[in-house]
């Protein structure tokens, strides 16, 4: 069988995905994600109830810049999947189907993720 002058299917590195695409895989991973940012909270519980000394430790740990940082995207990650969450609750009433709509909808979603991010954090150091 000569497969000479037969196209190829196109890949990532060549394919344009559109931005609803994006949105619906990013959707998935930050699920995955906050599975993971579950496990810290999970250890900052348990350290909790372990007594002082264990507190004492968790929170030196969790305190710490690289960790900070982590947990800064951990909440933007929440803040995402909840906003985009309610995007796919209205589309599972049936509006927002229209291309224009639904990218602008996950543009919107992904800007209130980032304002409850920073407001959240706000709130948090103050």
């Amino acid at each position: 069988m000569s497969t000479d002058n037969r196209p190829l299917s196109p890949h990532l590195q060549v394919y344009r995905l559109p931005f609803t695409a994006l949105t619906s895989i990013s959707h998935r991973i930050s699920g995955v994600l906050l599975s993971g940012g579950s496990l810290v909270l999970v250890y900052w519980v348990l350290a909790a109830a372990a007594g002082p000394e264990s507190y004492q430790t968790a929170s030196a740990i969790l305190g710490s810049l690289p960790v900070q940082i982590l947990l800064f995207l951990w909440t933007f990650v929440l803040f995402y999947h909840l906003c985009n969450g309610i995007r796919h609750l209205v589309w599972d009433a049936g509006h927002g189907f229209e291309l224009e709509t639904a990218e602008r909808s996950g543009q919107i979603a992904i800007g209130a993720a980032v304002a409850l991010t920073l407001i959240a954090w706000l709130i948090a150091l103050v």
